[in-house]
């Protein structure tokens, strides 16, 4: 299930990443393990940078450098995601899941503009 994600009267998402509920509470269990250096909220960076095997890879990292003027912020609970502007036109719509089974484990990105990803799934066209 989806927890967030509202979409405009034409359709078109609001956000460039939604988060699962699983995905939600992964990022907030592991944000809780982190220290920030300087004592500010961490917030889930998700970018999109030329390379990897068909063009695109996804980068996610903890940021606690906010530009409110460059990124898009979005809550979904107690966790921020942060999308710059360049990535965001390449991600809306994308969803960030998180698996914990036997044969799917990690975070994967769905995202509907990639054409093309590569079998490892952390790169696309």
């Amino acid at each position: 299930m989806v927890v967030a994600g509202t979409t405009d009267m034409r359709g078109i998402p609001s956000t460039p990443v939604t988060l699962t509920e699983a995905a939600v509470g992964k990022v907030a269990e592991l944000i809780a393990r982190e220290d920030s250096p300087s004592g500010e909220r961490l917030a889930l960076r998700i970018a999109v940078k030329s390379g990897g095997c068909s063009g695109y890879s996804y980068e996610m990292f903890f940021d606690s450098d906010v530009s409110w003027t460059n990124d898009i912020v979005t809550e979904f609970g107690d966790v921020r995601v942060v999308v710059d502007q360049d990535s965001a036109e390449l991600l809306y719509g994308a969803v960030l899941d998180y698996k914990d089974g036997l044969h799917d484990r990690g975070f994967q990105i769905f995202n509907p503009n990639a054409t093309r990803t590569c079998k490892c799934g952390s790169s696309f066209h």
